[in-house]
């Protein structure tokens, strides 16, 4: 313990001007300290029981200086009596700096858990919109948790949700819209995982499907099977494409070539010219576009290539545009459907169905090539390393066929056409 310094008056410790530390005695530690700019204040210095080692290896014990107060705010008479008490707390064994600290840090990790599920689910939502190559993915993201989680869980603290909540949020939609619950179910556990990582609660995830909600509701396959893209019967297309090529909008062009090339509506729709090889009649899209991630070769029939010759050439930008370069909406293909009579019998990507119904049912090409055209991700593992090529020869012949087939007229034709004989083209 320090030792006293002769207990100074008032009036003595009003005099204390000169900068640094003075002691002013009758509690042992109890200082007076003076700035460079004249402000002073109360400090009580005491040791802990906590012991380091000097650079020199000898053993020290740490120090601490407790602030009581600035003076002459704080009197000397209250200084003393401030210093006493904290003595009292030291000689019972409470640090009252280190109990300070802890209790800081109680109530930062009170705040921490206090996070609501609705603030959780802002900042990966957030992430969301840095790491989704497709805006649409983040605004799905926001718009399923803001209909379907947010009304029970909203306003609930991270920490506090259990099970039964994240149950009670799922369960009106479970069996009535399950695809939809089960990427809500996703979404919410992804919020959760955030919010533990962040340390804003501990526990398990309430929101994981398997030995947690498994034992709560029906799995999503057993409820409803998957509802399949309405695609037009392959005997319908010819009479189809002709009404199509009829039209001369932009929406119809983009329909066209979406048709023409089995490709996906966000593939043609943001299609662009610096992609397309007329010449060597390929469309080239990059992986960032592709849904698998993967850069894919498109062989372009002669009809794909005539439509798009029909078009305002272009170095560079989009292909399909509307009101001076502006990209077509992603709905512009939908409602033409819909403007065609034909929304109640097929959609634009069940298109993509009718070829591979046409691949299967009207030709003889191999499963390989077929799932080539629709830049399909190889299922064996093992084939998918040893293949090297994508077929590319093939794909076009099976796509000039495809072009034939539209345009021929309805009921002309149901003969099989064979793909497996050797090509040159």
């Amino acid at each position: 313990m320090p030792k006293k310094a002769r207990p100074l008056s008032a009036l003595e410790v009003k005099r204390l001007t000169t900068p640094g530390y003075h002691a002013v005695g009758d509690v042992a530690g109890l200082l007076l300290r003076v700035d460079k700019s004249s402000a002073r204040s109360w400090i009580l210095r005491y040791t802990t029981g906590e012991t380091r080692l000097a650079k020199s290896g000898k053993p020290y014990k740490v120090r601490r200086d407790h602030g009581l107060g600035g003076y002459p705010d704080t009197s000397l008479a209250m200084a003393r009596d401030k210093a006493r008490k904290v003595r009292e707390l030291l000689a019972e064994g409470i640090d009252p700096l280190s109990q300070k600290k802890a209790a800081k840090q109680a109530r930062l990790a009170a705040e921490l858990a206090r996070l609501t599920f609705a603030e959780a689910a802002e900042a990966v939502i957030k992430v969301k919109q840095a790491e989704a190559s497709n805006p649409k993915h983040a605004a799905q993201w926001r718009q399923s948790l803001e209909a379907y989680a947010l009304p029970t869980l909203g306003a609930m603290s991270v920490a506090d949700i259990e099970l039964v909540h994240v149950k009670q949020a799922l369960e009106p939609i479970w069996t009535t819209k399950p695809t939809t619950a089960a990427r809500v179910r996703q979404r919410i556990e992804s919020v959760m995982a955030w919010a533990t990582a962040h340390g804003h609660r501990a526990g398990p995830n309430p929101a994981t499907w398997k030995g947690n909600l498994d034992a709560a509701l029906p799995a999503p396959a057993k409820i409803k099977k998957k509802a399949h893209h309405r695609a037009m019967p392959i005997d319908d297309m010819p009479a189809f494409w002709a009404r199509l090529c009829e039209r001369d909008d932009m929406p119809a062009k983009a329909l066209a070539f979406t048709i023409l090339t089995g490709s996906r509506s966000g593939e043609a729709l943001g299609a662009r010219w610096e992609e397309i090889d007329l010449a060597g009649a390929v469309w080239t899209i990059p992986p960032d576009r592709m849904k698998g991630r993967r850069e894919h070769r498109v062989p372009l029939a002669p009809a794909a290539v005539e439509l798009l010759r029909s078009l305002p050439q272009a170095e560079e930008g989009l292909v399909f545009t509307r009101n001076g370069g502006r990209k077509l909406a992603d709905r512009a293909m939908t409602d033409l459907l819909a403007t065609m009579g034909e929304k109640e019998r097929a959609t634009v990507h069940g298109f993509r169905s009718s070829l591979r119904d046409w691949m299967a049912e009207r030709t003889a090409t191999p499963h390989d090539v077929a799932e080539m055209v629709l830049a399909h991700a190889i299922g064996n593992q093992a084939e998918a390393a040893y293949r090297r090529g994508d077929l590319l020869p093939k794909r076009a012949r099976v796509m000039k066929q495809w072009a034939a087939f539209l345009a021929t007229p309805a009921g002309a034709s149901d003969k099989v056409t064979a793909i497996r004989k050797a090509s040159t083209e």
